[in-house]
């Protein structure tokens, strides 16, 4: 079994300029302080592409965890697809998509996900909540990035 959320940002920021902030791994590694994420082993600094993969590192839960996620899917400026390789979850799989509505662009994250324990309980109760707070933290800290540039 498996679960999935949608969260939809709205920025006046272009297509291109979200999905290249999106894949840079310091910009992510900022939005994550919370957590001391950081990139351990693949791409660990600037922008990743197709087919390579990082190692995150970070503490969740008051438990350390490692991920290692590789980008399978990349059609610039519209969407990527990033997915766990290696890591905490039974499934991992994360599609960003950037569409320009009028004067904003609509960057949609879509995360399908299965529980390595407690099956849906866990991911309803626990896992779905935490990573849409993470993901609205994520998308908040690139818009910030981007307003300041």
């Amino acid at each position: 079994m498996t679960s999935a959320f949608r969260i939809e940002t709205r920025s006046r920021h272009t297509p291109g300029a979200l999905f290249d902030v999106s894949l840079d791994i310091d910009e992510h590694v900022g939005s994550m302080a919370a957590s001391g994420e950081q990139a351990v082993a693949g791409t660990v600094s600037g922008r990743i592409g197709l087919g390579e993969t990082v190692t995150w590192r970070a503490r969740h839960f008051g438990v350390r965890w490692r991920m290692t996620s590789r980008i399978e899917e990349l059609d610039r400026p519209h969407r990527f697809v990033d997915a766990q390789v290696r890591g905490p979850f039974r499934s991992f799989r994360h599609t960003h998509t950037f569409v320009r509505e009028g004067d904003q662009t609509v960057m949609t994250d879509e995360i399908e996900l299965a529980s390595p324990v407690f099956g849906r309980l866990a991911e309803r109760l626990v896992l779905v909540p935490y990573l849409r707070r993470l993901i609205r933290r994520r998308n908040a800290h690139l818009l910030a990035v981007l307003d300041a540039r």
